[in-house]
């Protein structure tokens, strides 16, 4: 049965574009697939049986069977298995960083509503500003400023928009001069 250009691909891949048995790469060689049990020995057309052979590879080995897999192919196993571990250990990092993010959010937001009770943050705000924010000062001066810039303007005189922009000057203000800085 003749592969699919895709799966040759995947298997060529997954193989580092390498023959297995003699490690030479394009352009010095073609590579094929070769079957790890051969079809004549019961081997299925499978992804699982395949191996990335080059052409004196392949037809030196024939249908002779292989005693194990070859160790390059174990290396690349090994490697890919390391490789979805520190995904899957990357991508609970940033999940519990967007947490740490969206509880001091809700602190800010808090701190805001105290003041303006018949306000909230937009979203577009707490997601664009108070997030830049969250990446660059720590939750208590972000926190601080919001106290500082609530508390400055009057709640009755429409003062939730001149405190949000007297917060951001306050947050600007900490990061591009560090030297007022108290923390």
């Amino acid at each position: 049965m003749a592969e699919s250009k895709r799966v040759r691909f995947e298997v060529f891949k997954r193989d580092g574009f390498q023959c297995q048995y003699c490690g030479r790469t394009p352009p010095e060689i073609t590579l094929e697939l070769d079957h790890i049990l051969a079809r004549a020995n019961g081997g299925q057309d499978d992804i699982a049986n395949y191996i990335t052979a080059c052409f004196d590879c392949n037809r030196g080995k024939g249908a002779v069977p292989l005693d194990s897999i070859p160790q390059g192919l174990l290396d690349k196993r090994a490697e890919i298995v390391e490789r979805r571990e520190q995904v899957k250990a990357y991508t609970e990092y940033l999940e519990q960083v967007e947490s740490e993010i969206y509880e001091s959010i809700v602190e800010i937001t808090k701190i805001y509503e105290k003041y303006f009770t018949t306000q909230t943050l937009s979203d577009y705000f707490k997601l664009g500003t108070v997030k830049r924010f969250l990446r660059v000062l720590p939750t208590i001066k972000i926190c601080e400023a919001m106290e500082i810039a609530c508390s400055k303007f009057d709640t009755r005189y429409a003062g939730e928009e001149k405190s949000l922009r007297y917060f951001s000057g306050i947050c600007w203000n900490w990061i591009k001069k560090p030297e007022t800085r108290d923390w």
